[in-house]
């Protein structure tokens, strides 16, 4: 399943998106605008706890990764799909509870977890924290030791697996803020001080290689990686982990350069992983562990589609053409992050064959304010409605209000209806927060 397989071309030559027309939808909720398929995420979560199901018996969890896509209503989605959570901030974790998540499914990561937000986990019973510090794993178990508690946790472990993707997203290699190394003999040196403790449970380990990527083998290597290294804690140790996190990352279609990379259905990715999974924990001798998995992307990020209305435009003759819209880097800033490139079309005129290439700008002050260069389009005018594809995941969640931009609202739709799950941002909004001391009166 991808973005080409979801959007249609309606019989008016309009981009439908969940059987909603995009121009009807900009009409009714204005832009820049934010749209998610339900049904596709509904889609993707069932087929990972499918693959689960089937090719592991069942012994595992799904946590979708909601740092690519946090709000209220989507952690509703995947509850009612039967899958867990992985929170990263208090923010996420709050975010979660309040939408009645199942505090047992969450898991809490970050490299560098704030007091109030390990407070905010135990007391409310998440059923795992992966701890990423010695410092942190003293303050966890001190909190848990005042709250009469004891609480199970994962340590997120560093194999050295070098995924190929953008350097700036690339977790387990050596030099990476995130996890203990197995190669200089650091995660065994913290699994045996985790075993001191008296107020956590180590119940495992987690991993996590990279983001957007396309290898299945990067997986399965990763999976060979951390059994063979948990079969030597068995071994030096004594501690059989019962538990095994290999996190996410599976690529996404963005572009037809992605098609050439053969994006697979992505329960491919999964069942690759299971099989290394039951290969080298059977030859290992070693039982097979509670596997945990953690998409993202693939789950949110085809689902969603970002809407603008064309602006100025401009033409630099021998040079560029420029075509300007609504919104920007404040609701997608990925280009200026990492050159992300993206597939673009004319919601409005979508059946029209493109034949110019443009570079679509935001309307940011900075040169760098880019949505997406070099894409193909119909000749563009003024009022045109854009549409950018495959922008589920990693827009909204790391939108802000650069130049005081509004961030846009979020719209969900199914079976043709659409309503907001993020409602729009008003300036009052934007200064709600600003305060004039006295002295400046």
């Amino acid at each position: 399943m991808n973005a080409r397989e979801t959007l249609k071309i309606n019989s008016l030559g309009h981009l439908s998106i969940g059987g909603a027309d995009a121009t009807e939808l900009a009409k009714q909720f204005g832009t820049p605008l934010y749209v998610m398929d339900e049904q596709y995420i509904r889609d993707m979560c069932a087929a990972y706890a499918a693959a689960i199901r089937t090719d592991y018996d069942g012994n595992g969890l799904v946590l979708y990764a909601s740092k690519a896509f946090s709000c209220m209503a989507i952690y509703k989605i995947v509850q009612q799909e039967g899958v867990g959570v992985d929170v990263v901030s208090g923010g996420e974790l709050y975010t979660a509870l309040r939408a009645g998540f199942p505090a047992e499914k969450i898991c809490l990561h970050g490299n560098n977890k704030q007091p109030g937000e390990l407070a905010l986990a135990v007391e409310n019973g998440v059923g795992l924290i992966a701890v990423d510090s010695y410092s942190e794993l003293d303050a966890l178990d001190a909190l848990c030791a005042k709250q009469g508690k004891k609480q199970d946790i994962l340590l997120r472990v560093n194999p050295g697996v070098e995924a190929h993707t953008h350097r700036f997203i690339q977790t387990a290699k050596t030099d990476s803020k995130f996890g203990f190394s197995v190669a200089d003999g650091t995660a065994e040196k913290i699994t045996a001080y985790a075993l001191t403790k008296r107020n956590v449970r180590l119940q495992g380990y987690h991993c996590h290689i990279g983001s957007q990527i396309f290898e299945k083998q990067s997986f399965a290597l990763a999976a060979q990686k951390m059994l063979a290294f948990m079969a030597q804690m068995r071994a030096k140790l004594g501690f059989t982990a019962a538990a095994l996190n290999l996190g996410g990352g599976y690529g996404i279609w963005y572009t037809d350069e992605d098609a050439k990379l053969a994006v697979p259905d992505y329960t491919e990715y999964l069942r690759t992983v299971i099989a290394a999974v039951k290969e080298h924990a059977d030859a290992l001798s070693y039982p097979r562990p509670y596997l945990y998995i953690e998409p993202g992307r693939s789950i949110v990020g085809e689902a969603g589609v970002t809407l603008y209305t064309v602006g100025a435009i401009k033409d630099i003759p021998g040079v560029k053409k420029y075509v300007a819209v609504d919104g920007g880097m404040f609701d997608n800033p990925r280009y200026a992050l990492y050159q992300a490139k993206y597939t673009a079309l004319l919601a409005n005129r979508a059946a029209e064959p493109a034949s110019e290439r443009v570079t679509v700008a935001g309307k940011c002050c900075e040169s760098g304010d880019i949505i997406c260069a070099d894409v193909d389009l119909p000749p563009v005018k003024e009022g045109d409605i854009l549409a950018v594809l495959s922008t589920g995941a990693y827009n909204y969640s790391m939108a802000s209000n650069y130049n005081r931009n509004a961030v846009p609202p979020v719209v969900l739709v199914k079976d043709g209806q659409a309503e907001y799950i993020v409602k729009p941002q008003s300036y009052e909004d934007i200064v709600r927060n600003d305060v004039i001391p006295a002295r400046l009166q």
